[in-house]
């Protein structure tokens, strides 16, 4: 059986890796060009899904960095963090940067001899009769504008800006921290003792970026003595949800799927969870010696299409929460969190939604 995947970015590789492991012949239809993921792009990922990867894909554990507690603090609450999630055993999720699991999954795949890189402009020129499954991961191209254009969308009129910091040395550098300022939620999240990844969300543009970052550091997080400032890359912030998951056996994925406010770092994870449900939904077939076929994208939309929607909207919500907050100016609001975040069943809880999502 054959399968042709449209893209090659993280999502495309790693769903490439766990198809090629069914013994499935994948065809990843990318351009001439090799991607490149900017320097200072980071993405988290929880700590089951960095359990399937190690176990289903690819061994990152020597490309990544742990984090143990996340600190959640706003702007107008003078008392500390407001929530508070650690485990102070074992990771609580992870820090990767984009670069790095690019380059360890092609370079694994360009090995593999069930994965064929066909680098190709021209997506007239892919024939579905010849796959039983296409699944497109590309936002931009003729397939996604023919047949999945039509969304659920929110602009958040902000941008994300993102770079590197170096600083002195901090041992066990492993907590990572969620600010949300009076102008946009900045989050800190550690990739080694000496390097800090940032991420600061505002309204509009802003000239003075490095100023910003230097005050809120100093601010929010005293122990970041910054020693420089990396390169800074921005990237329009949106969120979106796609109408309809699938046309014939055409199947969207990815970020085409479903695009959520970087806040809390969940983007990513909820592309990793379809994954493991298309496998499992792949694996049920084949187990039966069924063939692939327009079924299967009928029925993981089915299963999925629903949660990822709710899901999506819980994430916007707290956006939204914290922004009316810091337009208030109300601390009674922080305060109420912070005495429910002391509350294990709670705190517990959305440990558990981070990690797995839905399917918990």
């Amino acid at each position: 059986m054959k399968v042709c995947i449209i893209g090659d970015g993280l999502v495309s590789l790693i769903l490439a890796k766990v198809l090629a492991i069914k013994a499935l012949s994948v065809d990843i239809c990318c351009s001439n060009k090799l991607k490149k993921y900017s320097q200072t792009r980071t993405i988290g990922i929880t700590k089951s899904n960095i359990n399937y990867l190690n176990r289903n894909v690819l061994n990152i554990e020597k490309i990544l960095w742990e984090i143990k507690k996340i600190k959640i603090y706003t702007e107008n609450f003078k008392k500390g963090e407001i929530l508070n999630f650690s485990n102070l055993n074992e990771q609580t999720f992870s820090i990767i940067k984009n670069e790095y699991l690019y380059d360890a999954l092609r370079k694994n795949l360009v090995r593999n001899k069930f994965v064929k890189f066909n680098k190709t402009k021209n997506l007239k020129k892919i024939d579905k009769k010849n796959y039983n499954l296409i699944i497109n991961c590309d936002l931009n191209n003729i397939i996604t504008k023919k047949f999945f254009s039509k969304k659920i969308k929110k602009n958040y009129f902000s941008f994300a800006y993102t770079t590197i910091i170096n600083h002195k040395r901090i041992i066990k550098n492993n907590i990572a921290s969620q600010i949300f300022t009076n102008k946009g939620p900045i989050a800190f999240l550690p990739i080694s003792n000496t390097q800090t990844s940032v991420v600061y969300s505002l309204k509009v543009e802003n000239q003075k970026f490095d100023n910003d970052i230097k005050s809120l550091i100093f601010k929010f997080n005293p122990k970041y003595q910054i020693t420089k400032i990396g390169a800074i890359s921005k990237f329009e912030l949106n969120s979106s949800n796609l109408r309809n998951y699938y046309k014939d056996n055409i199947l969207a994925f990815g970020d085409l799927l479903h695009k959520v406010h970087p806040l809390a770092g969940q983007g990513f994870n909820m592309s990793l969870r379809d994954i493991i449900c298309l496998s499992r939904l792949i694996d049920e077939r084949l187990d039966l010696g069924l063939a692939l076929d327009a079924t299967i994208c009928h029925d993981f939309e089915k299963e999925i299409k629903d949660k990822n929607l709710i899901f999506s909207t819980g994430i916007d919500f707290i956006y939204e929460f914290f922004n009316f907050e810091s337009k208030t100016n109300n601390e009674l609001i922080s305060k109420s969190l912070s005495i429910l975040g002391k509350n294990k069943i709670f705190n517990s809880f959305f440990k558990k939604l981070a990690d797995s999502g839905l399917r918990i």
